[in-house]
């Protein structure tokens, strides 16, 4: 029988250093944004002796919660380590759902990218076996994190063994957005979501698919945003004042302006295309489907020992 510290995962706070920047500074690739300090939660599965794989979990619009601690449960469970990184203490937020322009968008791929120099520093973590996977905004930042482009400008030489999106807003065209890393590339989404609606989705990966990239969506009927979460509401529920670009058609032009493509002018969240109240909910379904398919992929790209 093993030893109890064997079936609990060793936790351990890691700080890091990163900059808080306007989406035209990250776009732009000038680093001249506010130094902050912010921090993850390394949880490493007991009882393993070689170097592990590691998922860096990247929280959405209301920052870390339970949806991050079960994955953090559910890799560890595998032999995986987890690393839950905060976007938003080390700057002062706690939830950016009523007002999303209090952070930009593309601070989090930023984040990312150091996570990622914590664990290659890290003696218990392989270099070559480390995912990002992220949320809502968090899934944005995951998405956009492959992009060649951004690798270049902000951390040339970044590879990940896969990059695992979860209904991610595809509401941006950016400049160079099919020239992603060639690794894996699945996002899972819901039909019915209406916080980050699929559809811009579907174009974007069918784009994807016609430059050979190994890019899937893979769609949950039924499903709204946050299905995966098993303490979100098992009935949809509004999210009363949320924020979402879902009626908004946005496009980088020229380089580091987004623009509102209705009007030709630079996007803001005071533009009349601008709506509130998404619904959240969970499904039982589609988040056991995604599990599985998460831990196919994971076991596939780590080298891990499938399931009997």
């Amino acid at each position: 029988m093993p030893a109890l510290n064997d079936l609990v995962a060793r936790t351990e706070l890691r700080p890091f250093e990163s900059l808080t920047l306007t989406d035209q500074q990250f776009l732009t690739g000038d680093k001249n944004g506010k130094a902050v300090t912010l921090a993850g939660e390394l949880r490493l599965p007991r009882g393993a002796s070689d170097r592990l794989p590691a998922v860096i979990l990247v929280h959405g619009s209301g920052g870390t919660g339970s949806r991050e601690e079960f994955w953090a449960k559910y890799f560890n469970e595998m032999g995986i380590a987890s690393f839950v990184i905060d976007s938003f203490s080390g700057r002062g937020l706690v939830d950016v759902n009523p007002d999303q322009e209090q952070l930009g968008r593309f601070n989090m791929v930023l984040d990312v990218y150091r996570a990622y120099d914590v664990l290659i520093g890290h003696p218990r973590i392989d270099p070559a076996r480390i995912v990002p996977m992220g949320f809502s905004r968090g899934g944005q930042a995951v998405l956009a994190a492959s992009f060649t482009r951004f690798q270049q400008t902000w951390h040339p030489g970044i590879e990940f063994a896969a990059y695992i999106p979860f209904y991610a807003s595809c509401s941006i065209a950016i400049i160079g957005d099919t020239e992603v890393s060639t690794v894996p590339i699945r996002q899972f989404h819901g039909t019915a979501d209406d916080y980050n609606p699929v559809a811009p989705c579907r174009s974007y990966f069918e784009r994807l698919r016609a430059t050979g990239k190994d890019a899937k969506l893979i769609e949950f009927p039924d499903a709204h945003h946050v299905f995966d979460n098993p303490l979100a509401p098992k009935t949809p529920t509004v999210l009363k004042g949320a924020q979402t670009v879902r009626a908004c058609k946005l496009k980088e032009e020229p380089l580091g302006i987004i623009i509102n493509v209705e009007t030709g002018q630079p996007f803001t969240y005071a533009d009349p295309c601008v709506q509130t109240d998404p619904h959240i909910g969970y499904n039982e379904t589609a988040a056991a489907a995604a599990r599985e398919a998460v831990k196919g992929l994971l076991q596939t790209v780590f080298r891990l020992q499938r399931d009997p």
